[in-house]
């Protein structure tokens, strides 16, 4: 078996494009879930919503990257305004139910033959991202050790894990600042942090903006880096993704999506890499190249399992702080 190919791939694949696109989301997801206990289910509709904002403004409209990075922006912003007027009032499930059933609504729209001429249908958007490779700085593609990038995706991930250096600079700030504490008050007792004169659906709904913008910055980078947004992309699929990599690493940590991100896709690729090498030198006979797929996912999710098992909290997650018991 060629170790050194699987070891590249892994190591590649656990700081790469993937990684930075799903470490985002659920850095937005820590806000929403980790730190106020909000149950959003919904968080690929923010990223959504966010890419397709981009990919219309520049290949329907015309407009600059630039516009259309503000554009999906301020998608994200009146999304999670309309996800939390009606639900933020009443208990965290009602959110639950409201954000996983607008982000399915949300990919059905955009997948629509009726709306085809806008959102490209089920074959989505591609090559509007140019302008952003324009001002790529690396003249080729760049390798450290065994990991391995073209020229584009060097340029991305830079980008991408600047954005998530900076998210999670951010939300370590506010989380040690007196806003902060109010959210993880919160999310442990809300009556008694009504009882002391705070608006607390007022705090909900900026942490839903805040950690709704965040995820959205995934889509950005989605996106761009694969030069093509697809309704498909963003089943609820990928929010549990998300989930599983924010209890990973561990919620209400800052550092916790990021490992779990970097673990969760060097785990799934060295388990993937590993098994088509094992049944193309037929050390494997029992299984096919085509099962592989659905077979790395079971083994990973029994590692996940596992871990929630003998360890809830996740890597370094606090028992304490994960909030299951939504109110």
């Amino acid at each position: 078996m060629d170790w050194n190919s699987i070891f590249s791939q892994t190591l590649t694949q656990a700081i790469g494009v993937s990684a930075v696109i799903y470490c985002l989301a659920a850095v937005g997801l820590n806000v929403h879930f980790g730190y106020t206990g909000l149950l959003n289910f919904g968080q690929a509709g923010f990223l959504a919503v966010a890419a397709y904002g981009l990919a219309v403004s520049v290949a329907n409209m015309g407009w600059s990257l630039w516009v259309g990075l503000v554009v999906g922006l301020i998608a994200s912003v009146i999304l999670a305004l309309l996800l939390g007027i009606p639900t933020l009032r009443l208990r965290a499930d009602y959110l639950a139910i409201v954000t996983i059933a607008a982000a399915e609504i949300i990919r059905l729209l955009v997948r629509s033959v009726t709306l085809r001429e806008w959102f490209g249908g089920s074959d989505g958007i591609t090559r509007f991202a140019d302008s952003f490779y324009d001002l790529n700085p690396f003249p080729g593609p760049v390798a450290f050790g065994p990991i391995t990038f073209s020229k584009n995706d060097i340029w991305v991930v830079t980008v991408g894990w600047m954005l998530v250096a900076l998210s999670s600079l951010a939300i370590w700030s506010l989380m040690r600042s007196p806003w902060g504490r109010v959210l993880k008050g919160i999310r442990e007792d809300e009556d008694a942090v009504r009882s002391l004169g705070k608006n607390v659906y007022s705090y909900k709904m900026q942490a839903l903006i805040l950690g709704g913008v965040i995820g959205s910055l995934g889509g950005f980078v989605s996106a761009i880096a694969f030069q093509s947004v697809q309704p498909d992309s963003f089943s609820t699929d990928f929010t549990f993704y998300a989930y599983t990599i924010l209890i990973l690493g561990g919620a209400a940590r800052v550092f916790g999506p990021i490992v779990g991100a970097m673990i969760f896709w060097g785990l799934l690729v060295f388990v993937g890499e590993s098994l088509n090498e094992a049944v193309s030198k037929g050390v494997i006979t029992f299984i096919t190249t085509t099962q592989v797929g659905q077979i790395r996912f079971m083994l990973v999710g029994l590692g996940l399992m596992m871990l929630m098992i003998f360890r809830p909290q996740g890597i370094f997650g606090d028992r304490k702080e994960l909030a299951l018991d939504a109110r």
